[in-house]
């Protein structure tokens, strides 16, 4: 998209529209930011250290189950398995339903060692959420999830 294509699509929206399309911007800025910094307290990169998220959330996966879930490619998600198996945050196993089948999963004394890094940030962040309703708290609901399909599809186009 050119920069005068974008300018006319911006004028075309709200000044509260705007607003909120600034800030979703800077979130993103400063969340991949903020991930970067905890990433290299680590001794990780931010990809690495965002796949192990989604291997915490989704539990023991296969490599391109892994890569489904976080848009990269297969190639891209075995590099990032063998740079955590490494780091000693993941660990491969035999899928218990295919023994031909590996599965990645979280090692627990790695994983305990993050969740303090973040402890703060869960503190806040309940605290923000706290001020919203569950009517409020659905809607926001549904916009984040919205934005994470769109995010995901667009990366994909991109692959």
């Amino acid at each position: 998209m050119s920069i005068d294509n974008h300018q006319h699509l911006e004028g075309e929206m709200t000044p509260l529209q705007r607003e909120l399309l600034l800030e979703l911007r800077k979130n993103s800025a400063r969340a991949v930011m903020l991930h970067q910094t905890i990433s290299e307290k680590l001794g990780l990169n931010a990809t690495d250290h965002k796949c192990l998220d989604f291997l915490m959330n989704s539990g023991p996966v296969t490599a391109g189950k892994l890569a489904e879930l976080t848009g990269l490619t297969t190639g891209a998600v075995t590099n990032v398995i063998d740079r955590l198996e490494q780091a000693g945050y993941i660990m491969r196993d035999k899928d218990p339903n295919d023994r031909r089948r590996v599965v990645v999963k979280p090692v627990r004394e790695g994983v305990n060692s993050i969740s303090p890094l973040f402890e703060s940030v869960l503190q806040r962040t309940l605290q923000i959420m706290a001020q919203y309703d569950e009517r409020q708290t659905s809607v926001i609901l549904d916009f984040l999830k919205q934005c994470n399909d769109m995010s995901l599809e667009e990366m994909n186009k991109l692959k």
